[in-house]
């Protein structure tokens, strides 16, 4: 398993070098090919939409750490009460979190709070894919993992699993959504369903199982309250009304810029991101590895939201927040490519949403079974987005190149 996953890692890293050098971006004023019949937005234009999109990814933010706050309260009654009820809870509160942090997604691709070259956290949060004896026994190594290995980290501290974190290889994940997966599941051996670690695994004295139980309990409270910490301060980043936030600077700032970060972010994750690391990977690998969240068998619903963020992004809207979008500025200069394009990521979703559960299942077979099938149309789908968003953004008198 070590071995498979130290050659994704080397895979992953020259794919995102890739991705990194494929998503150059030029503003009308600079020096990349423009559209013929482009026209840069006036800040007037742009205001709204720049403003609208502060209020969406504010409002997703919002909604992430609200979820994941809950999230945690299910931990720590489980935790409190080890069962399979109180486990079973957890596990749904985890599931229900990653609905709306999966949207987030779309905010990403562009340096910004969460993935900021020096000060991002994205590592932290929702680094993947993840060696889980790393972490914790697995089947056939009782004593490997951090949990189990107390030199490693002789007290559990969030600072130390923090320090931890992708350590020695990007596989190496200790924190962040994933990690509190694999501790709330365990390992997913079945075909027929994801892990199921024994709640006893949590339980303390002679009943306990699992090994190290206290050291397990222990991390499993940490990560959690790490993650909440972390998604709190990508949150309040994007607080508007904060001066010196990024939200504010983003608001001030050239409006060139934010509308191709913009474009960036939803090009990026529909046209590399989503269509390649996420699906033609495991598509083309027909590996449990390969998938996002394969201790909890949640991959089918990972991609749903991802591709749900997209079509936020671009029709300026998250729940009740709803504002002009970049499908406005299109529109206004092209209403049959604004109209073709929201049509497309309408699709993109549909696409998602028709992959069957669970993924780890549908990507195996025949080129031609229906899970096979379902997921090579929604890479399609996602591959046509990015490529529609890059022409969104020439007739804007932007330049983004997305590597699909």
């Amino acid at each position: 398993m070590s071995n498979k996953r130290n050659e994704l890692s080397f895979v992953r890293w020259m794919r995102a070098k890739a991705v990194a050098c494929a998503l150059v971006v030029s503003v009308a004023s600079g020096c990349g090919p423009q559209a013929s019949a482009s026209r840069a937005a006036t800040a007037e234009e742009a205001a709204p939409v720049v403003r609208g999109y502060v209020a969406v990814v504010a409002a997703n933010y919002g909604e992430s750490v609200t979820t994941a706050e809950a999230m945690r309260t299910a931990i720590r009654a489980m935790l409190a009460a080890p069962s399979r009820e109180t486990l079973a809870s957890a596990r749904q509160a985890w599931i229900t979190a990653r609905v709306s942090y999966g949207q987030t997604e779309a905010f990403r691709f562009y340096g910004g709070p969460i993935d900021h070259e020096s000060s991002g956290v994205e590592g932290q949060i929702n680094a993947w894919p993840m060696d889980e004896n790393y972490v914790d026994y697995v089947a056939g190594m009782p004593s490997t993992g951090i949990i189990q290995n107390a030199a490693t980290l002789p007290t559990i501290t969030r600072a130390g699993l923090v320090m931890l974190n992708e350590r020695g290889g990007e596989t190496n994940i200790a924190t962040g959504w994933h990690a509190i997966e694999f501790l709330l599941w365990g390992q997913d051996s079945s075909a027929a369903g994801p892990g199921d670690r024994p709640h006893t695994d949590f339980v303390t004295g002679a009943a306990g199982t699992g090994g190290n139980v206290e050291r397990r309990r222990q991390y499993l409270t940490e990560i959690t309250d790490q993650l909440v910490e972390d998604l709190t301060s990508v949150r309040d980043q994007w607080n508007v009304s904060s001066s010196g936030s990024y939200a504010a600077q983003w608001i001030a700032g050239d409006h060139n810029v934010a509308l191709r970060n913009m474009l960036r972010g939803i090009g990026a994750l529909a046209g590399t991101e989503l269509s390649g690391e996420r699906m033609s990977v495991a598509y083309e690998e027909r590996d449990q590895e390969d998938e996002h969240s394969c201790f909890s068998d949640n991959t089918h619903a990972d991609i749903v939201q991802n591709a749900i963020g997209i079509q936020n992004v671009w029709l300026g809207r998250y729940g009740a927040t709803d504002g002009p979008g970049l499908d406005d500025l299109v529109r206004a200069r092209d209403p049959a490519l604004a109209a073709r394009i929201t049509a497309e990521i309408q699709e993109g979703v549909d696409k998602a949403r028709a992959i069957p559960a669970p993924f780890d299942q549908a990507i195996l077979g025949a080129d031609t079974t229906p899970g096979r099938t379902a997921i090579r149309g929604a890479i399609e789908a996602h591959r046509r987005n990015g490529r529609s968003i890059v022409e969104a953004a020439a007739l804007l008198g932007l330049s983004i190149t997305v590597d699909v």
